[in-house]
């Protein structure tokens, strides 16, 4: 994986999150690929990452994903993003969210294997309106045990 590929990638798969295409978003991987997101948690194989995408589309609308600072080693990739979004959950829908992160993909025969990455929960909990209680009972779930 080039520097260029993995920038075509990073664009193909922003592209199919924001359109809500599982097909294209899951044709990035390998059969056996994971996706593991930050609030849905780990996805493996294409049914695994269409549904999981299906559910941000079903709680969430209007999705922009800029990658940043690419940097990739033919093996591994990684690169900053801001992710924006408009919540569709009841109780605060229409509210807009925006995050910062890092994403990590590993790559075998040119397609991503597993994806990964690491963002503040807290920041889109609290743009959600959602009161302490909730946010704490959200997070406690991804304390290590």
């Amino acid at each position: 994986m080039t520097a260029a590929d993995f920038a075509a990638l990073l664009r193909a798969f922003a592209g199919a999150v924001a359109r809500g295409d599982g097909e294209a978003l899951a044709a990035l991987f390998t059969p056996d690929g994971v996706y593991d997101d930050g609030f849905y948690g780990p996805r493996a194989g294409p049914d695994g990452i269409r549904s999981m995408l299906a559910e941000f589309h079903a709680a969430a609308r209007g999705f922009r994903w800029d990658f940043l600072d690419p940097v990739c080693d033919g093996h591994t990739g990684y690169a900053r993003y801001r992710f924006a979004y408009t919540s569709t959950l009841p109780g605060c829908a229409g509210t807009p969210v925006v995050f910062d992160g890092m994403s990590q993909f590993t790559f075998r025969d040119g397609r991503i294997v597993r994806y990964c990455e690491v963002f503040d929960r807290g920041v889109a909990l609290v743009q959600l309106g959602f009161v302490p209680e909730r946010i704490s009972r959200t997070l406690r779930r991804y304390v290590p045990h």
